[in-house]
């Protein structure tokens, strides 16, 4: 294939054939050897400890987290000068997957480690840096993020938290509440969001030791019970004017930019989540006997098993493409100049719908792994003895962390749209053509030229359909449904381009489970497209436009899938052998 960097959202208007992508088998010795510290560290520090944390033992999780810090786990996005190692993204995502089947614990490490820490990276002052950000990379302090109030969860510049001058000049006074806080419970530095006069929204380091700051109860939560999540109280706190970070009034720069990235942190937890709860009902599968066979050799489990490992092969690689395609828009950076870290997140920003899709997808997988894993246990499933029981219950909240996966539905749409709008995006150009009649081909030639063609012609219906809603995109309906659209065929297409780049290589059994994976997901997913592409004609359209943009969907979206139980049979006999996810 003929590899060319594309912009954001332009997977959806270029042809498969030109692009190139980054992929798990791609990973560097270094980057293999990272994974592999941070995976002994959790199997030997962390995961035989799970109930300690379960139980809220704060004290065990600081310990831990400092022994991670040890290993240089919290340098990952630091910079140079200040004792990082400003590691690729992909680096970084694979650090995340190794800690993430320790769930609560991984939101300790994930919340200052990302939301914690990066403010202070993007945006702070050299005098900022110096003050805070090696006590915060070495472990000595933790950090927390708090941006949420009790009346504002996806609309955080609704925010009634207010900050005023003192007469001095000296200190902003802040008051007002923070709600749903990660890490609250022994944070050290917390980035709080607030409205100078009640007007512009900005961003301060607050410590807990400043007075009037204190922090509310655990909260009883649903999952994640080992970490600490608290309502934090700010009472006329007073935060030194040198505290501010960032400019008066584009708070909203750090809340949105820190997120872009966020929101594939977690993907990736949701993967590694995925990953384990995936190799409990494996094993469980294979152990497990009902009328004398184990469980596994029934048909019903498993299309479950082959199921979940589709789901989780085309999850690992949207994740890595994208972090992949972040990796390369920042490698192009010149790093001098005070104006890098800009520059560095007009560069993330520019795939700010690649990571929503991520995020939405990956979360959503990982609800249905999670939720197969319980079935496949049966009622073990629903006894907490078993690892599957805190997987379900902790995977809940990660289709609403960093903003619901109904707002990132909302956003993909929206920014592919205001892109076309301002910056001469070609999608209106070839939404016209298509409307015209104009045919999207692929000039792939491979093995995996079914997936291609359906990948094209999903890309062709998909600009038929936003030609047709265009009217009605007003409605969130729509725009939820036409996410689906992108949300389908940026993970199809992303598991052909792996499955297509490591074929040459792999041996002739991994050629098979490749195939066997393309197939599936070339089934599951076109139907998926299908019947967001319906919803679209739904909500839309009305009379003969309703019937004739039907008659093109089933049309279009159409996929005769040959050997499909075949596959399945693969994948399923594969990752009971191995007893975990098998790529």
């Amino acid at each position: 294939m003929h590899s060319t960097l594309l912009s954001g959202g332009e997977f959806l208007l270029a042809d498969t054939a030109r692009m190139d992508t980054f992929s798990p088998e791609e990973f560097t010795a270094e980057q293999r050897q990272i994974a592999e510290t941070t995976d002994e560290f959790m199997k030997k520090e962390v995961f035989p400890h799970l109930d300690r944390i379960e139980d809220k033992d704060f004290a065990f999780v600081v310990e831990k987290m400092r022994q991670c810090a040890d290993l240089g786990l919290f340098l990952a996005e630091v910079p140079e000068e200040y004792g990082g190692l400003e590691l690729e993204k992909t680096t970084n995502m694979l650090m995340i997957e190794k800690v993430a089947p320790a769930t609560s614990f991984c939101m300790a490490f994930g919340g200052h480690t990302g939301i914690g820490i990066l403010p202070m990276v993007y945006y702070g002052t050299a005098d900022q840096k110096e003050r805070y950000l090696e006590k915060l990379s070495s472990g000595e302090w933790f950090g927390a993020y708090a941006l949420t109030e009790p009346d504002c969860g996806s609309d955080p510049l609704s925010s009634r938290t207010t900050a005023t001058l003192s007469a001095d000049g000296r200190h902003y006074i802040l008051n007002g509440t923070k709600q749903f806080i990660t890490n609250s419970a022994f944070a050290d530095l917390f980035t709080v969001f607030a409205k100078i006069d009640g007007l512009h929204f900005s961003a301060f380091l607050v410590e807990k030791s400043f007075e009037g700051f204190s922090v509310g109860a655990e909260e009883k939560k649903m999952g994640l019970r080992g970490s600490s999540t608290t309502q934090l109280v700010l009472d006329n706190v007073k935060v030194p004017v040198e505290n501010l970070l960032g400019e008066p009034g584009k708070g909203h720069k750090i809340a949105f930019n820190v997120l872009n990235v966020g929101r594939l942190k977690v993907a990736t937890q949701a993967l590694g989540m995925s990953k384990g709860a995936f190799g409990e009902a494996a094993s469980y599968a294979t152990e497990r006997k009902q009328f004398g066979r184990t469980i596994g050799e029934f048909g019903a489990i498993r299309e479950k098993l082959a199921d979940m490992t589709a789901a989780i092969f085309a999850s690992e690689t949207v994740i890595y493409r994208v972090a992949g395609l972040l990796d390369s828009r920042l490698a192009l950076l010149d790093h001098s100049g005070s104006d890098y870290y800009e520059r560095y997140q007009k560069a993330i920003e520019e795939y700010a719908a690649e990571c929503a899709i991520a995020k939405v997808f990956c979360t959503e997988q990982l609800d249905m792994v999670v939720d197969e894993a319980v079935q496949i246990h049966g009622g073990y499933g629903y006894i907490a003895e078993y690892p599957v029981e805190r997987y379900y219950r902790d995977s809940r909240i990660q289709r609403i962390f960093e903003g619901t996966n109904e707002i990132n539905r909302i956003l993909i749409p929206t920014m592919l749209f205001r892109k076309a709008d301002n910056s001469g995006s070609p999608l209106w150009k070839l939404v016209k053509k298509a409307e015209e009649g104009a045919v999207t081909e692929t000039a792939y030639a491979g093995e995996f030229t079914a997936a291609a063609t359906t990948v094209a012609r999903l890309k062709q219906l998909f600009l038929t359909m936003v030609g047709a809603a265009v009217p009605a995109k007003d409605h969130q309906e729509v725009l939820l449904a036409i996410a689906d659209m992108v949300i389908t065929t940026f993970a199809l297409e992303s598991a052909l381009l792996r499955a297509d780049k490591t074929f040459a290589s792999a041996s002739q059994s991994k050629q098979e489970l490749l195939k066997a994976v393309v197939t599936a997901l070339t089934f599951d997913l076109s139907r998926q497209f299908q019947s967001a592409a319906s919803r679209c004609c739904a909500y839309a359209l009305t009379g003969e436009n309703l019937s004739r943009m039907h008659r093109t969907v089933a049309d279009l979206a159409a996929c005769p899938v040959e050997g499909l139980l075949e596959a399945k049979h693969r994948l399923s006999q594969a990752a009971q052998e191995a007893g975990k996810y098998i790529f």
